[in-house]
């Protein structure tokens, strides 16, 4: 069953969102997971499509955005919105407001919150979404950290 990572963030800021899941790409990157970022728009696609060129300059995190390559040379990180995900089944880290339909077939989902009011109503739905259908969940508090 698909695992469900809620990362609570102390920061107010959207931007936020992106830059820690940079920090979850890099992470799961180099564990050899292939991740698939759902992102709320096209404007949120090329904006972290843009920040993970530049996110760190030690780290190199080869992407694409869904759909821009072929299936011989897609990278193991891909960047979309909308109702596909590809074939992508590992990590999902979803930055729209909604639970995507295509959730449960990955192995992971990682759910990103900053201290938005938007963000947080958002979450709550997504939180009970998850909870009643008994997905296994874990919130990591960034925020004491």
């Amino acid at each position: 069953m698909t695992q469900i990572d809620f990362y609570i963030l102390p920061q107010t800021e959207i931007e936020a969102r992106f830059a820690f899941a940079c920090r979850i790409i890099e992470k799961a990157h180099a564990l050899g997971h292939i991740i698939y970022v759902h992102a709320a728009n096209d404007n949120d696609v090329r904006q972290l499509d843009e920040l993970l060129w530049s996110y760190r300059p030690t780290s190199f995190l080869p992407h694409a955005v869904l759909g821009t390559t072929q299936d011989d040379a897609r990278p193991a990180i891909e960047i979309g919105c909308g109702l596909d995900a590809g074939d992508h089944h590992d990590v999902l880290i979803n930055l729209s407001l909604q639970v995507p339909p295509f959730h449960c077939r990955f192995a992971r989902v990682s759910e990103i919150v900053v201290q938005d009011e938007q963000i947080l109503n958002a979450t709550r739905a997504s939180w009970k979404y998850y909870s009643e259908r008994g997905f296994p969940m874990k919130r990591h508090d960034m925020r004491k950290q």
